[in-house]
């Protein structure tokens, strides 16, 4: 299904945090000795954390803020909702560990694959249901909220952009 305008901004930002994924598994996950360097594991960690500041720990705080409650209206996304809710307190837990250099290459793997598998269920499973079940013009007030939330978040605004 084509993604609802209001929910492009929190799909761009998926894009985001799906390449460092992709990245992250080719790099660690695909090292031919079964080794990575120590270089690559500190340079994701890095990237890891920096993109959780500059970008991921708003995404989450919108979700949390606006989108979960909107969602959690309908008794068929509670659930739902809540195994997010947990799932983002596990990633914040993950992220705190590579801030402190404390994942190695199979953390940083297992890391990569809790988020992707994450992001895919927010996309195929609540976008497309909130899709199904808020009205158009609720879903219009629900942009115009996300949008008046990150404007008032202090997040980077070049963060949102798609990357070039």
């Amino acid at each position: 299904m084509l993604r609802d305008p209001a929910l492009v901004p929190l799909s761009r930002q998926h894009q985001h945090a799906l390449a460092l994924c992709v990245r992250i598994q080719r790099t660690l996950a695909s090292a031919s000795d079964g080794k990575s360097s120590a270089a690559d594991v500190a340079a994701f960690e890095q990237e890891v954390a920096s993109l959780f500041e500059v970008e991921v720990r708003y995404h989450f705080a919108a979700e949390e803020q606006v989108l979960f409650p909107a969602a959690a209206r309908h008794s068929e996304l509670r659930a739902l909702v809540d195994e997010l809710i947990r799932e983002h307190a596990a990633l914040r837990e993950q992220v705190q560990a590579a801030s402190e250099q404390q994942l190695d290459a199979a953390g940083l793997v297992e890391f990569a694959a809790q988020l992707s598998q994450h992001i895919r269920k927010e996309e195929r499973r609540l976008f497309e249901e909130m899709q199904r079940l808020i009205p158009p013009n609720e879903l219009r007030e629900l942009g115009t909220a996300l949008d008046a939330w990150f404007a008032q978040s202090g997040m980077p605004g070049a963060a949102c952009a798609l990357p070039k």
